[in-house]
């Protein structure tokens, strides 16, 4: 519980950087472009602090936890990304809310993902 607190810490901050540069860039372009540039944006802070805090006890090859930590965010994001364009384009809501839906809907996979595989304590 206390690893799912942290990571719910460091994800509003990653929500938070993900959000700013979505609204920032969608005024700019398509918001499914938008959420590619704001995933970019939000996924390294996301990496650091998730090692450094949130899983510090999982010790590993810093390579294979920010390869595996990647891959589970893509895997998110892609599921992210589906739920963004169903809300925006058959739901009719506004890009930044639905974008603010989309990340919430996808933390619980990306959390079950990051420490079943990513941070996973060594055998």
């Amino acid at each position: 519980m206390v690893q799912f607190v942290r990571f719910a810490i460091v994800g509003a901050s990653g929500y938070a950087l993900n959000l700013g540069v979505f609204a920032l860039a969608h005024l700019a372009m398509d918001y499914r472009l938008a959420a590619v540039v704001s995933f970019s944006a939000a996924v390294a802070n996301n990496f650091l602090w998730n090692r450094a805090w949130t899983f510090r006890d999982a010790r590993g090859h810093t390579g294979f936890q920010a390869a595996r930590f990647l891959a589970v965010s893509v895997a998110a994001f892609a599921f992210g990304l589906l739920v963004l364009d169903v809300l925006v384009r058959d739901a009719d809501v506004e890009a930044v809310l639905a974008q603010a839906i989309a990340i919430m809907v996808a933390t619980p996979l990306s959390f079950a993902g990051n420490k079943l595989w990513s941070f996973r304590e060594p055998a």
